[in-house]
């Protein structure tokens, strides 16, 4: 198994509005790439200063079904049009499970 593991921080002029846009669209991914076996994803509890803003953990079956995720044209879209526009830094990491 693969975990795919992404930390956000989004700019300071970042709207809440498009905050919301970014989960309503990775909110989409799941009906649209099978490949998905789980798929969460949220804002920062703020128990901790100093942490991201939000984070996604993607689980696959295997390597091949990451790369399907990743290169996918919705996935692609909603990088390109929700999460770019908004991102400060980004951190990420696959596990091998």
């Amino acid at each position: 198994m693969i975990r795919h593991i992404v930390l956000f921080t989004w700019t300071d002029d970042a709207t809440d509005e498009q905050k919301a846009a970014v989960a309503e669209a990775l909110g989409t991914l799941p009906g649209l790439i099978p490949q998905l076996r789980a798929y969460t994803f949220g804002q920062d509890a703020g128990i901790n200063q100093g942490n991201h803003d939000f984070a996604v953990v993607a689980d696959f079956d295997s390597v091949d079904d990451y790369l399907v995720y990743r290169d996918h044209p919705d996935h692609q879209a909603v990088i390109a049009e929700r999460i770019k526009p908004i991102v400060a830094s980004r951190a990420a990491v696959q596990l091998s499970l």
